[in-house]
This record gives structure tokens, C-alpha cells and sequence, in this order.
């Protein structure tokens, strides 16, 4: 019974390791999307504001 008990302990102690594990990759993950978030928008943003400043100018010459 001790054998089985020390097996059992074992076996739990290696499934809390390997949920850690996935933690750690999930983060990881959205870490991840979130710099590519972050990059897009920035882009998106600069290609807007000169887009905006484009039609402003255009608006000005002609009134």
C-alpha cells in the first residue's frame, strides 16, 4: 500500500509540473498575439493619420 501511495504522490506531482507547463506556453502565446496586436494597430495608425492629413490638405486648397 505504501508503494501505491508513493506512485499515486508521483504521478500528481508530475500533472501540477506539466499544468505549470502549459501556463507558461499559454502566456507565452499571448504575449505573443499581443506584440503583433500592438504592431498592426501602430502601422494601421501611422497609414491612417497620413491618410487623414492627405484628405485635410486636400479639403484646405480646395475652400
Amino acid at each position: 500500500m505504501k508503494l501505491f501511495t508513493k506512485v499515486h504522490a508521483l504521478i500528481n506531482s508530475l500533472r501540477s509540473e506539466d499544468e505549470g507547463a502549459t501556463a507558461v506556453e499559454y502566456g507565452l502565446m499571448v504575449s505573443l498575439i499581443a506584440v503583433v496586436i500592438i504592431s498592426a494597430v501602430a502601422l494601421i495608425g501611422t497609414n491612417l493619420d497620413t491618410m487623414f492629413d492627405n484628405v485635410g490638405t486636400s479639403i484646405k486648397k480646395t475652400v
